[in-house]
Protein backbone atom coordinates (compact mmCIF):
# COMPACT_ATOMS: atom_id res chain seq x y z
CA UNK A 1 0.00 0.00 0.00
CA UNK A 2 1.28 3.42 -0.76
CA UNK A 3 1.31 6.30 2.02
CA UNK A 4 1.39 9.41 1.91
CA UNK A 5 4.87 10.07 3.14
CA UNK A 6 6.25 7.50 -0.07
CA UNK A 7 5.00 10.38 -2.08
CA UNK A 8 7.73 12.73 -3.61
CA UNK A 9 8.12 14.98 -6.90
CA UNK A 10 10.66 14.08 -9.22
CA UNK A 11 12.31 16.96 -8.45
CA UNK A 12 12.79 16.21 -4.97
CA UNK A 13 14.08 12.39 -5.60
CA UNK A 14 16.93 14.44 -7.70
CA UNK A 15 18.05 16.61 -5.62
CA UNK A 16 18.23 14.19 -2.42
CA UNK A 17 18.66 10.70 -4.57
CA UNK A 18 20.86 9.13 -1.72
CA UNK A 19 18.14 9.98 0.97
CA UNK A 20 15.33 8.53 -1.10
CA UNK A 21 17.72 5.45 -1.90
CA UNK A 22 18.16 4.62 1.49
CA UNK A 23 14.72 5.11 2.26
CA UNK A 24 13.61 2.82 0.18
CA UNK A 25 16.49 0.11 1.17
CA UNK A 26 14.92 0.39 4.88
CA UNK A 27 11.58 0.50 4.41
CA UNK A 28 11.01 -2.21 1.18
CA UNK A 29 8.42 0.39 0.13
CA UNK A 30 7.76 1.65 -3.12
CA UNK A 31 7.91 5.87 -4.11
CA UNK A 32 5.59 7.59 -6.09
CA UNK A 33 7.39 10.15 -7.65
CA UNK A 34 5.18 13.30 -9.22
CA UNK A 35 5.39 15.44 -12.22
CA UNK A 36 3.58 18.94 -11.77
CA UNK A 37 1.46 17.16 -8.60
CA UNK A 38 0.28 14.03 -11.19
CA UNK A 39 2.04 10.36 -10.06
CA UNK A 40 4.41 9.59 -12.97
CA UNK A 41 6.47 6.84 -11.87
CA UNK A 42 6.92 4.21 -9.38
CA UNK A 43 10.85 3.53 -7.62
CA UNK A 44 11.42 0.50 -5.44
CA UNK A 45 14.73 -1.10 -3.89
CA UNK A 46 15.41 -3.79 -6.17
CA UNK A 47 15.13 -6.41 -3.29
CA UNK A 48 11.49 -5.41 -2.26
CA UNK A 49 10.66 -5.37 -6.31
CA UNK A 50 12.43 -9.36 -6.65
CA UNK A 51 10.29 -10.46 -3.76
CA UNK A 52 7.23 -9.13 -5.06
CA UNK A 53 7.87 -11.12 -8.38
CA UNK A 54 8.02 -14.02 -6.65
CA UNK A 55 4.79 -13.77 -4.96
CA UNK A 56 3.49 -12.45 -7.58
CA UNK A 57 4.46 -16.09 -9.31
CA UNK A 58 3.93 -18.28 -6.20
CA UNK A 59 -0.05 -16.73 -6.59
CA UNK A 60 -1.36 -18.56 -9.79
CA UNK A 61 -0.06 -22.18 -7.84
CA UNK A 62 -1.53 -20.60 -4.12
CA UNK A 63 -4.38 -19.90 -6.09
CA UNK A 64 -4.80 -23.71 -7.96
CA UNK A 65 -3.58 -25.46 -4.23
CA UNK A 66 -6.80 -23.50 -2.02
CA UNK A 67 -9.47 -24.08 -5.03
CA UNK A 68 -7.93 -28.05 -4.77
CA UNK A 69 -8.37 -28.15 -0.70
CA UNK A 70 -12.02 -26.48 -1.48
CA UNK A 71 -12.74 -29.33 -4.14
CA UNK A 72 -11.44 -31.85 -1.32
CA UNK A 73 -13.56 -30.43 1.57
CA UNK A 74 -16.55 -30.19 -0.48
CA UNK A 75 -16.12 -34.16 -1.28
CA UNK A 76 -15.02 -33.58 -5.01
CA UNK A 77 -11.79 -34.90 -4.57
CA UNK A 78 -10.34 -38.56 -5.48
CA UNK A 79 -7.51 -40.73 -4.09
CA UNK A 80 -4.14 -40.17 -5.81
CA UNK A 81 -3.46 -43.77 -5.81
CA UNK A 82 -6.78 -44.61 -7.63
CA UNK A 83 -6.27 -41.04 -10.06
CA UNK A 84 -2.90 -42.44 -11.36
CA UNK A 85 -3.98 -46.01 -11.50
CA UNK A 86 -6.94 -44.42 -13.85
CA UNK A 87 -4.28 -42.17 -15.56
CA UNK A 88 -1.78 -44.96 -16.20
CA UNK A 89 -4.97 -47.28 -17.85
CA UNK A 90 -6.02 -44.09 -20.30
CA UNK A 91 -2.45 -44.02 -21.41
CA UNK A 92 -1.81 -47.37 -21.54
CA UNK A 93 1.41 -47.54 -19.24
CA UNK A 94 2.16 -50.70 -17.68
CA UNK A 95 0.54 -51.70 -13.76
CA UNK A 96 2.83 -49.84 -11.08
CA UNK A 97 6.19 -52.35 -10.31
CA UNK A 98 6.45 -54.03 -13.38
Amino acid sequence: MIRPTDVHSLTDFQRRTKEHLRRLKETGRPEVLTVNGSAEIVVQDARAYQELIEKLQLSPARAAIAKGIEQMERGEGRDAMQALEELRRELNLPPRGS
